[in-house]
This record gives C-alpha cells, structure tokens and sequence, in this order.
C-alpha cells in the first residue's frame, strides 16, 4: 500500500466512524452538581442543562437517578428557564425508565415525586409509564385539594392572631421558610417588596415558619423584612400544607380559592405570575 493511499483510507475511516466523546463520571457530575448555586444567575440554566446532559450520558442505574434527582431539586431555584426545567425533566424520567425506584411505604419515592412538582407546577412536560409516577400525580392533587379547604390561626411576632379564612376579600401569599434555609433567604427581599408595595391593593403575606421565635425576631429585623412573620409551633400547619421543602409559597384569591404555589425560590415575576392570575392589578 502506497503512502498516499494509506492516507486516503485514513480519511475515509475518520469519517465514518462515530466519534469518541469523553464521559464525566458520576462523582465528577456530582461534584459540578454541588457546585451550581456558587454560579452567577445568568449562568446556571446553561451549566444546569450541560450537567443534564452528562447525566443522561451515565449508564442506568441508582447514581444516574441521584444525581438527575439533584438537578429536579437545584433547578427550580430562581428562573432558570423552560429549557433546562424540561431538559432536567426529560434527565430524571429516563433514568426513572432506565431504573424504576421501588416504593417503601405507602408514598411513592422523592425521585417520582420532584418529577411530578416539575410536571404540575413548573408545566413540563415528560412521558413515563410507572404507576409510583401516576401515583405521585394524585399524591399532589390530593395535597392541593387538602390545601384548598385549609384553615389555620397563627399568632404573630408580636402576639397578633391570624386566621387564614378571616382574609377572605384579600389576595393572601402563604409562604413557609426558615432563618436557615439559603432559598428562602435569597427570596424573602423579593417578597418583602411585593408586600410594601401592593399591601395598600389588599395583599396579605404570610411568613409561617416553625422556629424559636427570638431568633427568628432577630433574623427579621436584621433583614428588615415587613410582612407577617407567624410562628407554627409544632409544625401543625406544616403538616396541613404537606410541607416537605421549603421555601414553599402558595397564592389565594380574594375569594380564598387556591391559584397556585411556588415549589422553591422565586423571582418577583414568577411571584407576579400567579398573582396576576390572583386578580393583582400591577402598577
């Protein structure tokens, strides 16, 4: 064989042959997972997808289902975008195809139930035949239906009760947090905008959290933050509102009907978003 056409066929291989790509391992993908809220906002939706498509990348298995679980969780802060909420969505639903999680227990598994939040509350949209997911479907439904006839009385920082159905003729944010959930910070300036400026339109907001009190006064006022800060002691109403991550915020009408809810941090649009759909006139 000639030189010359050693290299021809050389060429010609190289087209045709597919490819080698390298592959992040899992603990390499982890360790970017872990990562991703240190990136400036403008950045994380790109970074998030890419991530995504590494894991997708990963062979079947319990780590690919981790680690896809992780991004369901990480890509509902903030407003990365209907690409990487879909793209994340499309992650977990074929490494849930790939590796179905068994149920313990009468509730399906967490991996089944982020899913199902980014299909109902983030308006995904995936296709998964496994009745864990089905059931984690009406597990939602079934929770906002019990949200929807809730009824509570909180008392205040400074001793005041409130009782949700008294608000009724108002539009009323619900929002659960803590002093040391990071999300929850990173949104309470928003909300506290929103309540000092459409407070005079007859918007109520919430802050129901289940710590000590003196420390969340201090948090408060170091934050100065305006908006109703209500003590559950206990947790009771945690447990009425099936509360398992905060931040969690949820929006009714003047009429008390359940519009929507927030499933983690949240912009000013996306709150703006369902109070518009509250009857919220903006100005």
């Amino acid at each position: 064989m000639t030189r010359t056409t050693f290299a021809l066929l050389a060429a010609a291989l190289l087209m045709v042959a597919p490819p080698v790509r390298s592959q992040l391992t899992a603990p390499k993908i982890e360790g970017q997972i872990d990562k991703l809220r240190s990136l400036p906002d403008n950045k994380r939706p790109a970074e998030t997808i890419r991530l995504a498509q590494a894991v997708q990348a990963l062979p079947a298995g319990m780590p690919k289902v981790r680690l896809a679980n992780e991004l369901a969780n990480l890509v509902t802060e903030g407003d990365q975008g209907a690409d990487a909420l879909q793209t994340v969505a499309d992650t977990l639903a074929k490494s849930l195809a790939e590796t179905p999680v068994p149920a313990k227990g009468d509730q399906p598994p967490m991996a089944y139930m982020e899913l199902a939040q980014l299909v109902r509350y983030e308006h995904v949209n995936v296709t998964l035949n496994d009745p864990l997911y089905a059931k984690a479907l009406d597990t939602l439904a079934a929770n906002d239906a019990d949200v929807e006839k809730a009824d509570f009385t909180l008392k205040d920082l400074h001793d005041k009760p409130w009782t949700l159905s008294q608000l009724r003729g108002k539009i009323v944010m619900v929002n659960f947090w803590a002093t040391w959930c990071p999300p929850c910070r990173a949104e309470m300036p928003n909300l506290d905008a929103i309540y000092t400026h459409y407070q005079s339109q007859g918007l109520v907001i919430l802050s129901v959290t289940d710590e000590d009190p003196i420390k969340v006064a201090k948090f408060v006022v170091q934050a100065s933050y305006h908006s109703p800060v209500l003590i559950d002691h206990g947790g009771a109403v945690h447990k009425l509102f099936h509360i398992v991550g905060i931040p969690r915020t949820f929006v009714f009408d003047r009429q008390g009907k359940l519009i929507g809810e927030t499933i983690d941090q949240s912009t000013q649009q996306q709150f703006f978003r369902l109070l518009g759909a509250a009857g919220l006139q903006p100005q």
